[in-house]
């Protein structure tokens, strides 16, 4: 008799109106094994592990944990069985703080002073750093990932269901992550592990469940397997590589930043000091870093959710806007995705047609001395939903009802086909599939092939020197000097992330910046 799998689903199917969701998936996970679940964006992936969770439930078809057909009814009984989740999109309460958000998750009670050590122990074990005090409002996307982390990890889970965990860390942090994972493999915990990053797949995952459309269309030992053909696997086709077309930066600066400084939005924020950068017409320009660094506040600064001190202080073809709010700095041609798509570049309770309202209305002109041309917002949703290949229902959908990537996709063509001067984006692809990565990056290429100055803001190492001219790393607000992609590395970058900036210096202000002032 063959040994017992940890989980089992058999033909298990979920609908939702006008979607079918998951279509009698099968599979089987076993103790001890890293079993990576992929998918394009819409495939499944999400809902089938919400069901394993217990947060959804099956309209047919068997769970069975260790051999017995069980029904998880809800996470507190997902919990009990043994299963943890680490959240791709994070449920926490912003209003609290880590240690009030940790205790929510834990069914047993156990005092503030006793958590916050359990907390301080795990963080320290896994090299994972957050202030346990810290509000959740002050935190980022990445810090908040941490939490979810570390939530999962108290509860010494039997299976570990980790969805996008890796998408804000440096590559010595990836590592030292996967050293845990394997480690908790080899003790027999099994790992559900859901990633766009292919080559973690191959590096990582013992087996791997593909599916496409809601069904199970494969299974392979990733080990045996390269990124490109498990992506291929994903989509169904071939995948493309993005092509830059001459490559040809413009002399002509588009954007330029001098001496930007601002004090920390809060007591938990990080205050900007002295940031400088040109980037030309033409130029995708990186900036790496560790989550918590500087980053939001950089882009909250480059489109006008905060001012400068002075107008001259950040410059768009000249025009100081250092002072203009964000739809004065849309007027002349900047525009922006913040890295929190869910209420900060869109808005989950509107229609995708009013979220493009909200941020394109001036430079499509569908909004005429405050009244709404609903059927030009309607055709422009309509436009960046068919060329950037979003799954929805149409315009009116609400934005809450796409999965991640293809909300994602929705922001990123929402902002794209306004043709930009100026187009800062942060994490342009978290959460979304190869194939639609792909998109993305050639529409980033595409429009700085227009002319246009692109920044791009990300931890995704790989991303950054596939798709830039030039990196810089920001570690605690100071922005190192920018450097061509051809020289620099994975490891240097990563080194710098955390701190150490090496040779690597931050001037008071670029040589070229210099010499243009």
């Amino acid at each position: 008799m063959g040994a017992i799998n940890r989980l089992e689903l058999i033909n298990v199917t979920k609908r939702f109106p006008g979607v079918l969701a998951n279509d009698r998936v099968s599979l089987t996970v076993n103790p001890g094994e890293i079993h990576a679940l992929l998918g394009e964006n819409g495939a499944g992936k999400s809902t089938l592990v919400k069901m394993i969770y217990g947060i959804q439930a099956p309209d047919s078809g068997s769970i069975l944990w260790e051999g017995k057909e069980v029904r998880i009814n809800n996470p507190r009984a997902a919990r009990r069985l043994g299963i943890g989740m680490v959240f791709q999109h994070f449920s926490l309460f912003e209003a609290m703080d880590v240690v009030e958000n940790i205790a929510l998750g834990l069914d047993g009670s156990v005092s503030r002073q006793a958590l916050n050590a359990e907390i301080r122990g795990v963080m320290d074990k896994y090299g994972l750093k957050l202030d346990p005090r810290r509000q959740i409002a002050t935190l980022s996307v990445g810090e908040r990932q941490r939490i979810e982390i570390v939530r999962a990890l108290l509860l010494n889970p039997q299976l570990l269901i980790m969805d996008e965990p890796t998408s804000v860390l440096t590559p010595q942090e990836v590592d030292e992550l996967f050293k845990t994972l394997r480690r908790l493999a080899s003790e027999g915990v099994s790992i559900l592990y859901i990633s766009h990053k292919l080559h973690e797949i191959v590096a990582l995952c013992d087996r791997a469940t593909i599916l496409r459309g809601g069904k199970v269309v494969g299974t392979c030992d990733p080990r045996q397997e390269t990124p490109r053909s498990m992506g291929e696997m994903m989509i169904g086709s071939d995948l493309r590589d993005p092509a830059r077309g001459q490559m040809k930066v413009e002399g002509t600066v588009r954007l330029s930043v001098t001496n930007l400084s601002l004090p920390k939005p809060d007591d938990f924020g990080v205050a900007l000091d002295n940031v400088n950068l040109d980037v030309k017409g033409g130029e995708i320009f990186g900036i790496a870093g560790v989550a918590g660094n500087g980053q939001n506040e950089l882009l909250e600064a480059l489109c006008g959710e905060r001012l400068s001190s002075a107008a001259d202080v950040i410059k768009v073809d000249r025009i100081p806007v250092g002072q203009f709010g964000p739809t004065s700095r849309r007027e002349v041609g900047l525009c922006a995705v913040p890295e929190e798509r869910n209420g900060h570049a869109a808005i989950g309770t509107f229609s995708l047609a009013d979220n493009a309202t909200l941020t394109a209305r001036t430079r499509i002109g569908f909004a005429t001395q405050g009244f709404i041309d609903q059927d030009g917002a309607d055709a422009y949703a309509a436009k960046v939903i068919q060329t950037f290949a979003v799954k929805t229902l149409g315009p009116n959908s609400l934005a809450a009802s796409l999965s991640g990537g293809n909300l994602q996709k929705f922001v990123m063509g929402r902002e794209i086909l306004q043709a930009p001067s100026v187009l800062v984006v942060s994490q342009p692809t978290w959460g979304v599939d190869a194939g639609s990565a792909a998109f993305i990056h050639q529409a980033l290429i595409d429009l700085a092939d227009k002319g246009s100055a692109i920044i791009v803001i990300s931890q995704d190492l790989d991303e950054l020197l596939a798709l830039c001219d030039r990196l810089s790393v920001i570690n605690l607000g100071r922005l190192s000097v920018g450097r061509p992609v051809s020289e620099v590395s994975v490891q240097e970058l990563g080194l710098m992330m955390g701190g150490s900036h090496g040779g690597w210096t931050t001037p008071a202000m670029e040589g070229d910046h210099a010499a243009k002032a």
